[in-house]
């Protein structure tokens, strides 16, 4: 395990539609970055699980201070 890495039992997975409640944009804008490689994504059957920590990252990365 690499740096900042938990075990995936400590993982917490959000669907695409908690994804999308917690960033205040459509599940389409969703899917969009997951099929880009801009937000990483396991895929489950026909679904996608989005690890927590990484939409908080790409929100933190996203970030632009105005001024």
């Amino acid at each position: 395990m690499g740096a900042g890495e938990r075990p995936l039992s400590e993982v917490r997975f959000l669907t695409v539609a908690e994804v999308a409640s917690v960033m205040r944009v459509s599940k389409m804008t969703v899917y969009r970055l997951v099929h880009s490689g801009e937000l990483p994504a396991i895929r489950v059957g026909r679904s996608f699980r989005v690890p927590e920590q990484a939409v908080h990252d790409y929100l933190q990365e996203a970030y632009i201070e105005a001024g």
